[in-house]
């Protein structure tokens, strides 16, 4: 990480970080909608044409829905590589969670955030986990 976040320095991030955490989110939930049609519809050919090897491959909807999800991914890899750009490391995306590298008292430490919440509120040490979140009250 070459990057070392203030409190001020994450909390000013956090309206474009909001919006990017919450599309990658939806486009997940979109990628898990196609993957499920993709799935029926291939069960669908392989009990009707059984017979027929390449009929996944040429399917018109299967195509559409194999570009699609290409689509998809690759706005969300768009999306990962901005947070990595900026050193900020997404740890779950369902819950929109991540954290900013920081120092307190000369010791590195993750601002943690959490989509829902305006501000960092909270922080943990380098080798704990969500579990382990405090105020950053704590921090003094």
């Amino acid at each position: 990480m070459s990057r070392i976040y203030t409190l001020r320095d994450a909390d000013a991030i956090v309206p474009e970080i909001e919006a990017v955490v919450q599309r990658l989110r939806d486009l997940r939930d979109d990628v898990v909608a196609l993957r499920d049609a993709q799935l029926l519809r291939e069960a669908a050919l392989a009990g009707a044409d059984a017979a027929r090897g390449d009929a996944l491959d040429s399917d018109p909807e299967i195509q559409r829905l194999r570009l699609r999800t290409r689509g998809l991914v690759d706005q969300m890899q768009a999306d990962a590589a901005w947070l990595d750009e900026r050193d900020i490391v997404l740890r779950d995306i369902s819950t929109g969670l991540l954290d900013f590298p920081a120092e307190a008292r000369g010791e590195p430490i993750w601002l943690c955030w959490r989509l829902g919440e305006s501000s960092v509120t909270a922080w943990h040490g380098r080798d704990e986990g969500f579990g382990s979140r405090r105020p950053i009250g704590e921090l003094g």
